[in-house]
């Protein structure tokens, strides 16, 4: 029970008694691996199938692993038809088990990492990646303030703002200096296309891994992983979301190269017109959106295999991404210059 936690599971057990009643013999906590920012566990209580979210141990940036703002965020949208999990319980005091938490409930699923979907077969693929589409849609078309997360972030400017944050954590990184990458955090700013006001709740980290499917079903039963949510422009998540088209498959799960007609994966054109046929008008997805979701990540991987080195990563293995860093920036370049294969 206690294998691989940094915490107490008896304190949790004897809150969670206070909070749900004597679960009897059914206790088990789990340890779920592969994430690489807040730790994620399985949690049976009872006859109470959850989740617990927590955040790393250690010294966090301020305002980083936001498990508050997620569970604000799945409490907003469980009443709407976007598929999130129910969320249970907050609880931000830190001297239960270390780091504050919450509780949601556990939906059963089927989770892919490897946008090739080896694992199916030619004529379920297609369906999977348009559910997605659609999924995305739907949720960009959630009017914030009409779910109370109108003051979710700040409205207007959303690129210059991420671009002014994201290139301010790459200065800012002790990692080494990597060519590319600056090259990139200069391109964007000079390039920001004009604002078109558009305003949705951004999910921030929308791709295959965080969409639970139906367990026999092309369905999306849960978006998982609202850590990096806010207010932001929706075709930041599609530029986001498109990424798989443009890294390789040693590029965390890409599928650029691949023979998509023969696996039955949609083309991104396809992708994009699901998408658009489903979501409020906006301005078209570019280059630029592209390269600046391929940027965020890149950026994204160096904080990663910081936090590695610092000791306090969620996943062992993270010190191993740092190298995809400069593989996405490069990326993001072969994008602009429109040379990609």
């Amino acid at each position: 029970m206690s294998a691989g936690l940094e915490f107490d599971p008896k304190r949790l057990r004897h809150f969670l008694t206070e909070q749900f009643g004597d679960p009897e013999h059914d206790y088990s906590l789990e340890r779920i691996t592969g994430g690489q920012s807040n730790p994620t566990f399985f949690l049976t209580f009872g006859s109470r199938r959850m989740v617990l979210r927590k955040k790393p141990p250690g010294q966090i940036l301020p305002g980083a692993h936001a498990i508050e703002r997620e569970f604000r965020v799945l409490s907003a949208l469980h009443p709407t038809d976007v598929p999130v999990p129910r969320p249970i319980l907050l609880h931000e005091d830190s001297a239960l088990i270390g780091t504050p938490f919450y509780l949601m409930e556990r939906v059963e699923g089927r989770v892919f990492a490897d946008c090739a979907l080896p694992e199916l077969t030619k004529d379920q693929r297609a369906p999977l990646y348009m559910a997605m589409a659609e999924t995305l849609a739907r949720l960009h078309a959630i009017r914030p303030e009409a779910v109370g997360l109108g003051d979710y972030g700040k409205p207007g400017n959303y690129f210059e703002r991420q671009i002014g944050r994201w290139n301010r954590q790459w200065r800012e990184s002790p990692s080494e200096r990597i060519a590319a990458l600056d090259r990139l955090a200069e391109w964007l700013p000079a390039h920001l296309p004009p604002d078109d006001g558009a305003i949705s709740i951004a999910h921030g980290d929308f791709r295959l891994g965080n969409m639970l499917f139906h367990p026999t079903e092309p369905r999306v039963v849960a978006i998982l992983d609202w850590e990096l949510s806010t207010l932001g422009h929706p075709l930041a998540d599609l530029g986001f979301c498109v990424m798989p088209w443009h890294t390789a498959p040693t590029e965390y799960g890409g599928i650029l190269g691949l023979d998509l007609a023969a696996s039955g994966i949609p083309r991104e054109a396809d992708f994009l017109a699901r998408y658009f046929a489903s979501a409020i008008p906006t301005s078209p997805l570019t280059r630029f959106h592209i390269a600046f979701a391929l940027f965020r990540f890149a950026v994204i991987f160096i904080g990663i295999a910081d936090r590695a080195r610092a000791g306090n990563a969620a996943a062992d293995n993270a010190g191993a991404v740092a190298p995809l860093a400069e593989r996405f920036a490069q990326r993001a370049l072969d994008v602009i210059a429109g040379r990609e294969t």
